[in-house]
């Protein structure tokens, strides 16, 4: 056998060893023997690079390439179902699709509710081609070379015949889409958090979390090194094997998908019942965190006979386990320092297994939520923790509580810096107000700075600020534009990255002038604050210059965000900050275009968006009112001046905007009333 032969029996024997390893759960080597074909094909795929093939077992690894992830629409839109939480919910969903089916017999499929990302996976010739995220459901991140990291998503395509061989001649489609959820084990996320703890690093607050961020990351190394899981729970595509979603998953698993076995096909309400029963205690020994039930009308002809509403399928439903509850000591209480400078309480507590994982803090809130549960060290407290909660105690058991006994005292001396803290008026947490002089407040500063929604430099990430603030690379956001090449490329082995990141710290300074001034982080300032600043004062002197009576005539500043306005630009270290990003070319003041832009058209006018637009995405009509002065609300009310009304917007909202008499406004009637 010449080498190029054994490149490509190597291939087919490490994708039927990968799969009867993470999927089957069914080894035929050992994993000495598994490294041993892997550092083989590793070694022949170098001798010939002519041979370089994306699927091959030896891209599990993954890159540390940093790249940036690019937008794709999805095929079929990525809805959420809707939730129901108690069997009475569950009964009026199942009378709906009896009703919807005019009485038709229907069958159910029951499956678990995995807590993780969504992911749609795409196969053509049997050979994954993209993975992508749910983002907004109409597109979402292209995570193509992180996904190929996870050992139990297959990268080419198994479809055994009669006698068990994994490769015979092909059964699935020649072009379909699989969806699912990515998970991180509990396993795996205990060992990465007790990584981080001793690290000093935040902790992951749930593995759906950990998973998130994971998939996420630049780079796919990263993600090689988390073992993160996959469960595939819905096929689509136009020659589908079967005409029963149960059938076609069963089709997948046979072709080397990971199916749950936690699957059950079923006629009646009351089997529905016994099986929400079942696993709202089977699940905790399950090796990832689920949350609840998805529950789906079997045949895909009555599916598309029920159809959708605006927002979800009237053929699915997701049930939500309650919170699991468990009791447990109260050691100690530690405080945690946040970006704004909020002081956030933690309680120390016994180990304790909840929700699968093993739990021995949860969050206190503030000082107002201790004297609530009149907090005492030593107590027998509850904790509960949601499918996405970090761990929160809801309760105190008094007869458990010990003689001697001490209350909780709140702190106050800021525990990182020592500067007394302070409560501003209508607040509930204290604040450490050395914005400037406290190390967590300046981390979180900068990694405010760079988020998405702000300055947007997304080749930075919270870790690598750390790395540069414990160099003393950065002291605060300003010293990011100082920042060259060989200060971060390490031993010369970086420079790719290290290009790549002050690339993208250069790039930021084309961010509009309203994003500066929310990147500034000043106490209180949000998105929408920003917006309404920058629009009113169209450049940073005159924000600067501006008195509290000034700042208020703004619709939505108020005493409390003006005096912490005017205090941030009254410290001479702020303002020399924003001098030095004025001098490295950040915007400063409102563009030509969106001062032109500017009108009075709506000011006073509160407006909905709803549906799906042909000319402008829903955020650049959202732009566009405020750019005329008015203002972007959520839900309808009394309140509401009109709906500006896209394809599909809800039947709800259009039955509640008929009742309350609230005009409809086209896409087109808008255009044409700011033109």
């Amino acid at each position: 056998m010449d080498e190029i032969q054994r490149i490509y029996q190597l291939r087919k024997e490490l994708h039927e060893h990968n799969y009867r390893y993470y999927v089957l759960n069914q080894p035929t080597i050992g994993d000495q023997e598994f490294d041993f074909l892997m550092h083989e094909l590793q070694d022949l795929e170098a001798k010939h690079p002519e041979m370089a093939d994306a699927n091959s077992p030896t891209q599990r690894v993954g890159s540390d390439l940093n790249e940036e992830f690019r937008q794709v629409e999805h095929k079929y839109p990525m809805l959420s179902l809707a939730n129901t939480y108690n069997e009475q919910d569950v009964s009026d969903w199942y009378d709906s699709v009896k009703k919807g089916l005019a009485g038709e017999d229907f069958e159910v499929c029951c499956e678990m509710k995995y807590d993780g990302l969504s992911i749609s996976l795409t196969y053509v010739d049997g050979r994954l081609t993209q993975a992508v995220t749910r983002g907004d459901g109409v597109r979402g991140d292209d995570v193509t070379a992180n996904v190929k990291t996870i050992r139990s998503i297959p990268l080419v395509l198994s479809a055994p015949d009669a006698t068990g061989n994994l490769f015979a001649t092909p059964a699935y489609p020649r072009e379909f889409e699989i969806r699912g959820e990515i998970l991180m084990p509990w396993t795996v996320f205990e060992r990465l958090n007790k990584e981080r703890e001793e690290a000093e690093e935040p902790l992951f607050a749930n593995p759906r979390n950990a998973a998130s961020g994971t998939l996420k990351s630049q780079k796919s190394s990263l993600v090689a090194s988390r073992q993160l899981d996959a469960y595939l729970y819905y096929l689509l595509g136009e020659e589908l094997p079967a005409e029963g979603h149960f059938e076609n998953l069963e089709a997948a698993r046979s072709w080397g998908f990971k199916i749950s076995e936690g699957m059950k096909k079923v006629k009646t309400l009351q089997d529905i019942y016994d099986f929400i029963n079942y696993w709202d205690q089977a699940r905790k020994s399950l090796p990832v965190a689920t949350d609840g039930i998805v529950l789906k009308v079997n045949s895909l002809r009555q599916q598309r006979s029920l159809g959708f509403t605006a927002k979800s399928p009237r053929w699915a439903i997701a049930y939500k386990f309650k919170a699991e509850r468990v009791c447990t000591r109260l050691n100690e209480v530690t405080y945690q320092v946040g970006r704004t400078g909020a002081i956030t309480p933690v309680a120390n507590m016994d180990p304790v297994q909840l929700a699968g994982t093993t739990v021995k803090r949860a969050t206190l809130n503030n000082e107002d939520f201790i004297k609530n549960f009149d907090l005492h060290i030593g107590d027998y407290v509850y904790v509960e923790k949601g499918g996405e909660i970090i761990p929160k105690i809801v309760g105190v058991d008094i007869d458990q509580r010990p003689i001697i006994a001490q209350p909780v005292q709140f702190i106050k001396h800021c525990p990182e810096c020592g500067t007394p803290l302070v409560r501003y008026e209508g607040e509930a947490a204290w604040y450490c107000p050395n914005d400037t002089g406290c190390p967590p407040q300046i981390k979180g500063r900068i990694e405010h700075f760079i988020a998405r929604k702000a300055m947007n430099i997304d080749s930075l990430g919270p870790e690598t600020i750390d790395d540069y603030f414990r160099q003393g690379l950065i002291h605060n956001i300003a010293d990011l534009y100082d920042i060259e090449v060989p200060q971060i490329n390490g031993d010369g082995s970086r420079t790719k990255s290290a290009q790549r990141i002050v690339n993208g710290i250069q790039k930021s300074k084309e961010v509009p002038f309203e994003r500066v001034v929310f990147a500034l982080g000043i106490r209180f300032v949000g998105e929408t604050s920003a917006k309404l600043l920058a629009r009113h004062f169209k450049n940073i002197d005159a924000l600067m210059a501006a008195g509290i009576e000034e700042l208020q005539e703004v619709e939505g500043i108020g005493e409390v965000m003006a005096k912490s306005i005017i205090t941030y630009f009254h410290d001479d270290r702020n303002r020399e900050i924003v001098e030095r990003l004025r001098g490295y070319g950040l915007q400063m003041e409102l563009s030509e275009e969106q001062t032109a832009a500017t009108s009075d058209i709506l000011v006073g006018q509160s407006v909905v968006i709803s549906g799906v637009f042909a000319h402008h995405s829903r955020d650049e009509y959202k732009a566009l009112i405020e750019q005329n002065g008015g203002k972007n609300v959520g839900s309808i009310s009394n309140k509401t001046s009109f709906i500006l009304a896209g394809e599909n917007m809800g039947p709800s909202k259009l039955q509640k905007a008929e009742k309350l008499g609230i005009k409809i406004m086209s896409e087109e009637e808008f255009l044409d009333l700011i033109s």
